[in-house]
């Protein structure tokens, strides 16, 4: 895979490899360790409910039925990969890097997290807005037989199917170059899969809280899409660089207003308190962004539409070129804006 890349390159290949391999090498299947006697009792009610959610992903989700997460590793860290996102001081579009099965993403990923930080501390010295976070999962699109790992276990059991649906969706189906629509349509199977989940169990005060949370994600969006506006104006036109300084800087001032009066509406959940303790730059916009910003037309599609037509409509976007396919989602965006007039009296 490295043969014929630039020097400056390699390094970063080869710490995927090696994150990689460390995964690969300290996997045990799941069916061994239930079969233990001692193995811990946390660890095997976690485990019992992988298998249980990995069957339902395939039974009720039409999600891929090979090895992936059917085996566990604890890889002794919080997070498996930390991303690193860019984006120009005066522009709220990502940087993007281009690598061989992905194509090209609007992050690049580290399995140490002190790479990343020299990663990022090298692009802030470029000029560059970046973010830096911690992922739980990530998933190598059905290439290797991924893993269920420490890091995905912790939350519980609506956490664990949530991660397992997202990253099983990408092995479905995944646009090389296109992050935006790929994570949307993982995201929505993920939202759509944990609800089924929680209804078919009959966890009703669960799927309530899911849906409050759901409720508080779709608003932190649309925060995050009225900042990009709000920036994308600021930063157009030819005034000075001080200027647009002052402008963004004030864009931010208004965005955290906003929260907290978001936050008296949702009853003072603080869901993305810790988002808003950090820095905030076009790079943290981008890195939301990049998950949501077709999400609320492809849920719109799948209501209309049921799975099985669903996920035909999602492959036939992948036959269709990058303008193609934005002017299909931005139709289904519009649709899933429009009020629907109400029945009239007979």
């Amino acid at each position: 895979m490295c043969l014929g890349l630039s020097s400056c390159a390699l390094p970063f290949y080869w710490q995927a490899i090696g994150g990689q391999l460390e995964l690969l090498r300290k996997r045990t299947p799941i069916d061994e360790l239930l079969a233990d006697p001692n193995t811990d009792p946390s660890l095997r009610a976690a485990l019992t409910a992988v298998m249980q959610i990995r069957r339902f992903a395939v039974t009720e989700l039409q999600l891929p039925d090979n090895d992936s997460y059917t085996s566990y590793a604890d890889i002794g860290r919080a997070y498996v990969v930390w991303n690193v996102v860019a984006a120009d001081e005066f522009s709220v579009q990502p940087r993007r890097w281009c690598f061989p099965f992905a194509g090209c993403v609007a992050y690049r990923g580290f399995f140490e997290r002190r790479n990343a930080e020299r990663f990022q501390a090298r692009l802030a010295r470029q000029g560059l807005d970046t973010y830096l976070g911690g992922a739980s999962a990530y998933s190598t699109l059905g290439y290797f037989a991924d893993p269920v790992l420490n890091t995905m276990i912790g939350g519980g059991e609506e956490y664990i199917a949530s991660l397992l649906f997202h990253e099983l969706a990408h092995q479905k189906l995944y646009i090389k170059g296109d992050s935006e629509f790929s994570e949307a349509f993982a995201t929505v199977i993920e939202e759509y899969g944990t609800q089924v989940w929680l209804e078919q169990r009959q966890q009703h005060d669960a799927l309530e809280r899911y849906h409050g949370r759901l409720r508080r994600r779709g608003d932190f969006a649309n925060l995050v899409v009225n900042q990009q506006a709000r920036l994308t104006v600021a930063f157009s036109g030819s005034a000075p660089d001080e200027v647009k300084r002052a402008a963004k800087k004030q864009a931010f001032q208004i965005m955290l207003a906003e929260y907290a009066a978001l936050k008296a509406q949702w009853g003072g959940a603080g869901d993305y308190d810790a988002w808003f303790a950090q820095p905030l730059n076009n790079a943290a916009l981008a890195s939301v962004a990049t998950y949501r910003r077709w999400l609320p037309g492809l849920r719109w599609r799948l209501r209309q539409t049921g799975l099985d037509t669903f996920y035909a409509e999602m492959s036939s976007l992948a036959e269709l070129n990058p303008e193609q396919r934005e002017a299909r989602l931005e139709a289904w965006l519009r649709e899933a804006s429009t009020p629907r007039a109400l029945p009239q009296p007979g």
